[in-house]
């Protein structure tokens, strides 16, 4: 925990609200500011990547090759330069310079940079250095990420972004909201004060808002004024508030996209109001709370019924925004697996795994008594919940990717590429995944015409991986994914090769080496 002395008045207030909305003892801290970036090639005057078999992460399948031309920071051309298995012809494709960057991708598959819709820098561990998700990030393809809450100040999060703008240090490119009340020296209690706040981040550069619930008046005065100022909005439905805005209700009132799952289920109720609590329960007890949340949508209208449909089709007719990290709550359903994945033991920071440990004191690690039938409920849980996500894509609604790492067991990087196999498990199709890791996240960012597609006037961010991601996605895993070769030897392959933001080349190996490092390091100092 860290030293509260150094901590702002400011800032310990926005804890103390957060602390009520979850029920916590553990603070958020203080992480370790980015070195500056000595890693990557570019941005190029002109570079040009050949003979890829790309996937432009608007709905269209593969096609290849291709050479893709990139000047500074900018895609401005595409090419398609014959047919698979056929020697390309020097005169389809666009000439090199002598001073032109030219790298050989033959047969490698190029995406779209992925955004991650909920990235915390470090959560919140105390000391952990933002080197450490900056870097997991981008050796995933991850070159956008919004900040939903900038626990480690505004100001902290806005220098970070600027930076990586610039790009002086190495980071994906950073969208910053921040946690309601936060940077504030007051607790806020009135529509009008809610108004001022509202006004006071926008002006200081904040791009959008977490809430966590607030009462009625208050969230109408701060949905209206983020839309008057031009701030996203998006909220994580505590149990605390759910009873009086759930996920249609603050839908209704203008905002834009919701975090998880919270408040969905209480949208879709129909013979009650309230979830089925049991006459012991205590929020503050985490493993009460994710006992329960465990089997509420068990609660819910079920599919196909007058009541889903109408939730459904409303939400869709608001163009509210699903982002429901799945990923972080899959240890619900199976801890032993999520304990013991193969990637902890060279990637996973020591101060995750003692913060991941069992604790009645910190956010998320609930497993104090983790049974059998909590499994079953959550297995059950997540059936419900993916029918409703893939219903909802399939009748024309946004559902984004986002990872919340940090928490539960899962690590950056690693807890997204998950997230894609999840939302392929729901029912959606691999390119449909893409497309919601890549597009609908730009889109839920108002940067769709800047990201989130291969198409020529759009900045250069791309992810290069050497096996075909859309048949295994494992194969985006920084571990890669253990195959059997025709030679009766099994290896890893895999891994993301390249990730290419703002035009510059990093090796995403090597960033995952920086890591193994960065992790062999701090457990040498234990």
């Amino acid at each position: 925990m860290s030293d509260l002395g150094e901590l702002s008045m400011k800032k310990t207030i926005y804890f103390a609200l957060f602390l009520i909305s979850f029920g916590l003892n553990t603070l958020f801290a203080a992480t370790i500011d980015a070195p500056k970036r000595s890693e990557g090639e570019g941005p190029f005057d002109r570079l040009i990547l050949r003979g890829g078999i790309l996937i432009n992460g608007e709905g269209a399948p593969p096609t290849g090759p291709v050479d893709i031309v990139i000047e500074g920071n900018k895609l401005v051309a595409v090419r398609s330069v014959g047919a698979p298995g056929v020697p390309i012809k020097d005169s389809s494709r666009p000439k090199a310079g002598p001073s032109d960057k030219v790298i050989d991708i033959s047969g490698h598959y190029v995406l779209p940079g992925f955004v991650d819709l909920h990235g915390h820098i470090a959560g919140s561990v105390d000391g952990l250095p933002a080197e450490y998700p900056f870097k997991l990030w981008l050796a995933h393809g991850i070159t956008t990420v919004r900040e939903p809450g900038s626990f480690n100040g505004l100001d902290w999060t806005l220098k970070h972004q600027k930076l990586s703008q610039s790009n002086d240090i190495t980071a994906p490119r950073i969208v910053p909201y921040i946690g309601f009340n936060m940077d504030w020296d007051k607790q806020i209690t009135t529509p009008e004060e809610t108004r001022k706040w509202v006004r006071h981040v926008a002006k200081k550069g904040a791009k959008g808002i977490k809430f966590f619930g607030l009462p009625k008046p208050m969230m109408k005065a701060a949905l209206d004024e983020a839309n008057k100022q031009g701030l996203g909005t998006a909220m994580h439905h505590a149990q605390l508030n759910v009873v009086g805005t759930n996920a249609l209700d603050s839908a209704r009132l203008g905002l834009t996209t919701m975090e998880h799952w919270y408040g969905l289920p209480e949208a879709l109720f129909e013979g009650q109001i309230i979830q089925d609590y049991p006459l012991e329960y205590n929020y503050n007890d985490e493993s009460h709370r994710f006992t329960e949340a465990g089997r509420l949508w068990q609660q819910a209208a079920k599919k196909g019924s007058e009541k889903w449909s109408a939730v459904r089709d409303e939400l869709i007719e608001l163009d509210f925004t699903l982002n429901p990290t799945m990923t972080i709550y899959e240890a619900s359903r199976d801890v032993m697996r999520e304990r013991n994945a193969e990637w902890h033991n060279e990637y996973t920071h020591p101060k995750l795994t003692h913060f991941f440990e069992p604790n009645r004191e910190s956010h998320g690690s609930y497993f104090f008594d983790w049974t059998t039938q909590n499994e079953i409920d959550w297995k059950e849980n997540f059936r419900i919940w993916m029918d409703f996500l893939n219903d909802y894509k399939n009748h024309g609604g946004r559902v984004t990717t986002g990872s919340d790492s940090g928490y539960i067991y899962k690590i950056f990087g690693f807890g997204y590429i998950r997230e894609l196999e999840l939302l392929q498990e729901a029912g959606f199709h691999p390119l449909e995944v893409i497309q919601s890791a890549t597009l609908h996240g730009a889109e839920a960012l108002g940067l769709q015409d800047q990201i989130g597609s291969v198409i020529p006037g759009k900045l250069a961010d791309l992810v290069i991986v050497e096996e075909n991601p859309i048949a295994n996605f494992k194969v985006l895993y920084g571990t890669g994914h253990y195959r059997l070769g025709l030679d009766n030897i099994a290896k890893r392959v895999g891994g993301v090769k390249y990730t290419i933001k703002d035009g510059i080349v990093f090796d995403a190996r090597k960033l995952r080496e920086d890591v193994k490092q960065l992790v062999l390091d701090a457990k040498s100092k234990e």
